[in-house]
């Protein structure tokens, strides 16, 4: 399955779970937008079957956190590998050397 059915078929079913909830459809595409990844918006799709927040500021929150986790996560990795790039060159020098 391609990557933009699969982002649309988790995109319906985290509206689905929204609107189960008694929330307005128009909060599970703004998640759903927000949160970017199917991966993302399965974590939300669990949290919501399983806490089964009653304030649309509870999901919001969690929005917010999923979101704030998956962009530390990418900054580490960024990191690791401009660290490992710049230990190369320590190690090996920029190449220009004769």
């Amino acid at each position: 399955m391609d990557e933009q059915k699969i982002w649309n078929r988790t995109c319906k079913e985290l509206v689905s779970e929204i609107i189960a909830l008694g929330f307005p459809e128009e909060l599970g595409y703004a998640a759903a937008k927000y949160l970017g990844s199917p991966r993302a918006m399965e974590r939300m799709i669990s949290y919501l079957k399983y806490v089964k927040p009653k304030k649309a500021e509870m999901v919001a929150d969690e929005m917010l956190a999923i979101r704030s986790e998956i962009d530390a996560w990418k900054e580490k990795k960024a990191s690791e590998q401009a660290n490992a790039a710049y230990n190369e060159m320590l190690n090996n020098g920029l190449g220009t050397e004769e």
